[in-house]
């Protein structure tokens, strides 16, 4: 990390000058959700989401202020890693419905204005895949479809080729006794990786996204990038290990070795480039908004970057900020907000934007990470920053994680390991069903049973309820994006600072229109804070009003402040506008 010195980056819209809306493309203020499908909404009582479970609830979507939701996969899968292994990349899976249903849930996206965007996974199909099948099999075609090696002799003992392990635990190479050879898997061993060093497997995916935006989707958020290219095997065909990373003493533990082979490598943004194009190809000749790519990798932010484009290439519009989620947890003070949040600003290429997430389907949920206090100011954090804005279903409302023991537990990033630790290494407790109102099973499904526990807390924390709450999680959400429509939050120029240890402000302006401050008691301690707003921006009028309230405030909507004397109480977050135009 950078210095712990106060930064403030101050992004200018086009030297300075204000700019309309419209100026700007559909995606580039949007608010965003994730939608995990199996514990959206259930229709048939089976106790799964699906298809015709979203399309119900897509008028909440609006109601809130949604402007694109990308779901997580739904395609013919046999549900080892639920739906993120992938047999049929053009087909609907039963459990969550029919082509039909799919088309009917974006002719309602559409009659809503609502963007669709599907998960697009390439670095890996199922087992079961008709692709992998035949490429075991030694079909012409499909024979070099994935990345196979006979392995090594060792004492007379067939071994994998090397030490690569799997994110899954153990090994990343499987026997395959039909092709009498070993598999590359970087997940479970039933999601062998596709060898994308075959031009053959690159237009197959690209025919993937074509068939999709003939449908009528909106863009597509690419699933694990940083995985798809490995290294190139040496001349005798074979793959180097990795250095062992002194992080483990287990041999069979991801990491055990350091992942430089197999991640990261320097194709990875170029396939991106690649994607992008045919998106582009596709709008040229079909008309209609701007598509996009939101791109997911865990890399480092000069990688991330890359993401982005080049001189020569145009890149995914929305390569995934995941600072908040690596760099912060719950000690940390308000410097570190600002630096982390100042960082991607720092790195970001000139003309792109900025784009925040702070929670998704594969981490603890933001209210189990960082405290039910700061639920709140989370959601006004990542709505009142510029750019774009992801959100995952449930973090609206305040879901919690939900404990759920070893014989309930399903993810096979758990299960696939001893029953030790589980707990640390599932992600079932943030993918527990969505809780929608007090009657049985949260409203989530009219069966018996759901696929995952429902929340104990379910009865207080719903939609039904805190609709009828004034200054409950889901209408501070919904004010909040009310908010975000003005001309400041859509195209004003940024600061972020940190007022003291335990204050974080952004102050959003735009020429000849109001200031905005946004200030978050981030205090890990009941602390009421009082500042000088004066001291710490420059030309601010003598005067603010409250725009945007929580429960934790005294003072209501439209009251005043002297800008020399700003109070927040503990763990209070509020927005703050002038009360003149600048």
């Amino acid at each position: 990390m950078a210095t712990r010195a106060l930064m403030v980056v101050t992004l200018l819209a086009f030297c300075g000058c204000a700019l309309t809306v419209a100026a700007k493309s559909w995606w580039e203020t949007a608010s965003f959700y994730q939608i995990y499908p199996r514990s959206f909404k259930d229709s048939d009582g089976d106790g799964v989401g699906d298809l015709n479970g979203v399309t119900s609830m897509l008028p909440y979507l609006k109601e809130i202020g949604i402007t694109g939701a990308w779901l997580s996969p739904f395609l013919k899968s046999p549900m080892a890693d639920f739906g993120y292994d992938v047999s049929n990349f053009t087909d609907v899976d039963p459990l969550f419905g029919t082509m039909e249903d799919f088309e009917r849930l974006l002719a309602k996206a559409k009659e809503l204005d609502i963007k669709i965007l599907l998960d697009f996974v390439p670095n890996h199909s199922s087992d079961e895949c008709e692709w992998f099948i035949k490429s075991a099999a030694r079909d012409p075609v499909y024979k070099d479809y994935y990345m196979w090696h006979p392995g090594k002799l060792v004492d007379g003992k067939r071994q994998p080729p090397n030490n690569w392990i799997s994110l899954f635990y153990g090994s990343a190479w499987q026997w395959h006794e039909g092709r009498q050879e070993y598999y590359f898997h970087q997940f479970d061993k039933k999601q062998p990786d596709f060898n994308f060093r075959n031009p053959a497997v690159r237009e197959a995916m690209n025919n993937v996204l074509r068939f999709w935006l003939e449908k009528g989707v909106d863009g597509f958020r690419i699933d694990a990038i940083h995985h798809v290219f490995e290294i190139e095997a040496d001349e005798d065909g074979n793959y180097a290990d990795e250095p062992v990373s002194g992080w483990s003493n287990d041999p069979l533990n991801y990491g055990y070795v350091r992942h430089i082979y197999t991640i990261d490598q320097w194709e990875n943004p170029h396939l991106v480039y690649e994607w992008r194009q045919v998106l582009e190809d596709y709008r040229a000749e079909h008309g209609g908004d701007e598509r996009i790519l939101m791109i997911e990798a865990w890399s480092a932010l000069d990688i991330m970057m890359q993401y982005y484009g080049n001189e020569t290439a145009e890149g995914g519009q929305i390569p995934f900020n995941f600072q908040l989620i690596s760099y912060l947890d719950r000690n940390s003070d308000a410097y570190l907000y600002a630096e982390v949040i100042n960082r991607w600003f720092q790195y970001m290429p000139t003309g792109r934007t900025p784009n925040w997430v702070i929670g998704n389907h594969d981490k603890s949920r933001v209210a189990t990470r960082f405290g039910v206090e700061r639920i709140d100011l989370f959601n006004i954090l990542l709505l009142t920053l510029p750019g774009c804005s992801i959100t995952y279903n449930g973090d609206e409302i305040g879901m919690t994680d939900v404990w759920i023991s070893w014989e309930d537990t399903v993810d096979p990033q758990a299960c696939n390991s001893a029953q030790e630790g589980y707990e640390w290494r599932s992600r079932d407790p943030a993918r527990t069903p969505h809780q929608w109102s007090d009657t049985a099973n949260a409203g989530f499904t009219t069966g018996q049973k759901t696929w995952l526990p429902i929340s104990e807390d379910y009865k207080l924390v719903n939609v039904k309820r805190q609709r009828s709450v004034a200054l409950s999680h889901l209408n501070v959400f919904k004010n909040l994006q009310q908010l975000r429509k003005t001309a400041t939050l859509q195209d004003g120029e940024t600061e972020v600072k940190a007022l003291n240890n335990n204050v974080l402000a952004v102050k959003r302006s735009l020429r000849e229109n109001y200031t905005y401050i946004t200030l978050l008691n981030i205090n890990i301690f009941d602390r009421i804070q009082n500042f000088n707003l004066h001291e710490h921006f420059a030309d601010l009028p003598a005067e603010f009003e409250y725009v945007l309230i929580t429960d934790r405030s005294i003072k209501r909507k439209g009251d005043k402040t002297p800008t020399s004397s700003v109070t927040l109480m503990p763990h209070e977050s509020i927005v703050l506008r002038s009360s003149v135009r600048v």
